[in-house]
């Protein structure tokens, strides 16, 4: 029997039936990660990494502004904007010398682990920037708005850092005008 004929005969039924459930499901595939440009149209290292439960997206364009850098400023290459919407752990690693730096802007949703210059390298930090020996864990406060994406490169004085697909967080924080979007800090630990 041809499939013409099959179809005349009631067989229709179960090949639209299997029609719409094929058509059904690939409407339901996750779709492809698409390639990332920064801010002057560079292509970006990796994709922006779905977050941690408790933090969803939400826009913010001058949030976003502010944490994207150009090819070899640092920052952020590309990114999305969030909101915590209870509190979430959050980790930094310092610079003890300069202590407004333990709430900086750069933070991870992953416990930081060594050795010190792939950590470096990872999260395109120049060592002029930090000497990167603290580490703080700490909790974002609910309503806490942040950006995430993967990291710009960056030229520092005497060494360059090519972008990283390494996902950092970018917290708003300026302790040096009393402005905190976490809280519960860990004292700093030694690190690594």
């Amino acid at each position: 029997m041809d499939l013409k004929q099959h179809l005349k005969e009631g067989g229709g039924f179960l090949c639209w039936f299997a029609l719409l459930i094929l058509v059904g499901c690939a409407g339901h595939i996750a779709p492809e990660k698409s390639e990332l440009h920064g801010v002057d149209g560079v292509a970006c290292v990796g994709y922006i990494d779905q977050p941690p439960e408790g933090v969803v997206a939400e826009e913010d364009e001058s949030l976003l502004d502010e944490s994207l850098g150009v090819t070899g400023e640092g920052k952020l290459c590309a990114g999305k904007t969030f909101v915590a919407t209870k509190p979430v752990k959050v980790y930094q690693v310092w610079n003890s010398q300069k202590d407004y730096t333990k709430y900086g802007h750069w933070w991870s949703f992953q416990v930081p682990h060594g050795p010190k210059q792939q950590y470096r390298e990872q999260n395109v930090i120049c060592p002029s920037w930090s000497t990167l020996d603290r580490m703080s864990e700490c909790t974002l406060k609910p309503g806490t708005k942040l950006v995430v994406g993967p990291g710009q490169s960056a030229n520092c004085l005497s060494i360059s850092y090519p972008k990283s697909a390494v996902n950092q967080v970018f917290v708003p924080n300026d302790s040096r005008k009393d402005i905190l979007y976490v809280e519960n800090c860990t004292p700093g630990d030694v690190w690594p």
